[in-house]
């Protein structure tokens, strides 16, 4: 029997015209408030008083910003009783949530700049629904339960099938079957007292992107109404407050949308309030699956979860990760590399999102092609073997941005024109101000989590897995547990505690749709998180008192002055319409 309460805070932030977070539109701005976003909270405590917090937010993604200042709140509330290694912070992932919550500048560039009080409402909620959620504990009983979406239950779709049909391990499908090309099975973690489902925590991979970029309110989106419609369901049965978390798992190429012949065609046909019809039937068939897995089988017929909670957390500098022989596929000496976006991610994806004009990243691909060429002709060139390295890094990614160096096409950013783009203009108005001298451009540095649950290990990926990468972390970490005889499941769940952008498998990454070209640190990004879950899955392996791994990592501070230089205390306007374009 384990202590458990659970509460959730609506996240206060009233529409004010900022950009929202998830598409990278300049175009796409809060004015009205759809539906209520929350903090949805759960905290777990075993027989040996060891604490699991867990919280999910209606938010495109965790970002250090939110991470950080929780925990600075929580150790100070909690003192001895708060451990930051089993505090677990998820995203929905909506892209109708507010944007400028990250001290990072790239994808704050839309909002524009860092929202101060964005990241403030954020963290109020987080903090106030874990306090709520412990004060409500009480003898509650676990129980684990799996279920999977019926093949003709139009709930998602993979998006780059070219790339998931690469992988070895998988049934090559055709444009007819992207909805087969996924992991149609929800994992969830109910909560019952005196025999009765209370709230529960749903782990399934699906972007949440039925509402696309030309809406302008703050929503939810699928997640957020599957969270309405299961709370609602069990109120009427007579549950006091029910909590209900629908979190991710491999959602990297997984949409909401068909995909396949006429795509476009279809998700056009889809507009305005049909966009918020359909993000409802979608959230309609998550909460339908989970209250169905759980309360059909109440609970005699459920995974009964015993045991100890525990948990592992490393902070892990990806950009600069030998890879073990026995992730490397044969190849000696493969390494990762500082972060860079390629021209797949600038022009987004077809059904989900559209990036830049197809002109502009046509340009894209041709300088960067250009620039390859050059800086690989000249062996005796001063930085010959520095491109060299980071092209066998990044493989085939046609290389635009080295967020890492902050370079376009190797010029310093702030040199394209400011008319090409408002985004640009506004990269130019901050380098100007001198607010991005020091700054990083995206995370480098990560936090890696294994939660220990009784039987279930759940690990915690800060970036978007596709779903055959998700599956190789599970295999790597299964097989690395295999030993421990008590841990029986081991889950994934993504968008946790921080945001690295996507993460591939070797073979997806070669064909270099969005998600290849958004993930960051080169073709080996996959194997280095492989190789450093599983040392975490060792640890997590050992007693407390004989770990050995890095607890001391962190990013680095991020400049006072030059948050202050991008921080938005109500100016919404593009730099070019304050005449401040450089």
């Amino acid at each position: 029997m384990y202590q458990v309460g659970w509460d959730k805070q609506k996240i206060k932030i009233t529409p004010k015209g900022y950009a929202m977070f998830g598409y990278g539109q300049w175009s796409h701005r809060a004015y009205e408030q759809r539906t209520a976003l929350f903090a949805r909270s759960v905290s777990i405590v075993d027989q040996q008083h060891n604490r699991l917090l867990i919280c999910c937010l209606d938010v495109g993604c965790i970002t250090h910003a939110i991470r950080s200042q929780t925990v600075a709140q929580l150790t100070q509330i909690l003192d001895s009783q708060f451990d930051e290694n089993q505090l677990l912070l998820m995203a929905t992932h909506t892209h109708s949530g507010p944007g400028g919550c990250g001290y990072e500048a790239l994808y704050n560039m839309p909002t524009p700049g860092f929202v101060p009080e964005h990241l403030t409402a954020i963290v109020e909620a987080i903090v106030l629904s874990i306090q709520n959620a412990i004060v409500s504990e009480q003898d509650t009983e676990i129980f684990l339960e799996t279920q999977h979406f019926p093949e003709q239950t139009p709930v998602a779709w993979n998006r780059s099938i070219k790339a998931y049909n690469r992988n070895p391990e998988v049934l090559p499908r055709t444009e007819a079957e992207t909805h087969l090309g996924l992991n149609r099975e929800m994992q969830l973690i109910g909560f019952y007292r005196e025999q009765k489902l209370q709230s529960f925590i749903s782990l399934f991979g699906v972007h949440a992107t039925c509402l696309g970029n030309a809406l302008n309110a703050y929503d939810g989106d699928n997640k957020g109404y599957a969270a309405a419609f299961s709370e609602q369901a069990l109120t009427e049965q007579g549950i006091q407050n029910p909590v209900t978390i629908f979190a991710q798992a491999t959602a990297g190429d997984v949409s909401p949308h068909f995909h396949g012949k006429d795509q476009l065609k279809i998700r056009k046909k889809i507009k305005g309030e049909q966009e918020y019809q359909y993000a409802q039937q979608n959230g309609r068939y998550q909460s339908e699956l989970a209250l169905n897995g759980l309360q059909q089988n109440i609970p005699k017929n459920l995974q009964k979860v015993e045991g100890k909670i525990d948990a592992v957390l490393s902070y892990v500098d990806l950009s600069d990760i030998e890879i073990p022989d026995e992730f490397a596929a044969g190849q000696k000496h493969a390494k990762t590399s500082q972060p860079c976006h390629g021209t797949a991610f600038f022009a987004g994806t077809p059904v989900d999102g559209l990036g830049a004009p197809k002109p502009l990243i046509m340009g894209m691909q041709f300088l960067a092609d250009q620039f390859r060429k050059q800086k690989t002709r000249h062996s005796n060139a001063a930085d010959f073997v520095a491109y060299q390295q980071l092209y066998a890094s990044q493989g085939p990614k046609q290389i635009v941005l080295e967020a890492g160096a902050k370079k376009i096409l190797g010029q310093p950013i702030g040199f394209p024109p400011s008319f090409l783009d408002p985004l640009i203009a506004e990269m130019n108005r901050q380098v100007k101000a001198g607010a991005i001298q020091y700054s990083p451009l995206v995370p480098s540095v990560v936090p890696l989590q294994i939660v220990r649950l009784g039987q279930l290990a759940l690990i915690c990926c800060p970036g978007e897995f596709t779903t055959i990468a998700g599956q190789r972390v599970v295999d790597t970490v299964k097989q690395t547990l295999a030993a421990q005889a008590s841990i029986e499941s081991v889950w994934l769940a993504s968008y946790c505690n921080d945001y690295m952008g996507y993460v591939t498998t070797y073979e997806e990454y070669q064909v270099q749709a969005y998600e290849g070209g958004h993930t960051l640190f080169g073709q080996w990004t996959l194997a280095a998180c492989q190789s450093k879950f599983k040392v975490l899955a060792e640890q997590l392996g050992l007693e407390k008192n004989k770990r050995h791994y890095d607890e001391m990592t962190r990013p680095q501070p991020i400049p006072a002055q030059e948050l202050a230089k991008r921080s938005n205390h109500g100016n919404v306007k593009t730099a070019v319409s304050q005449g401040e374009a450089v």
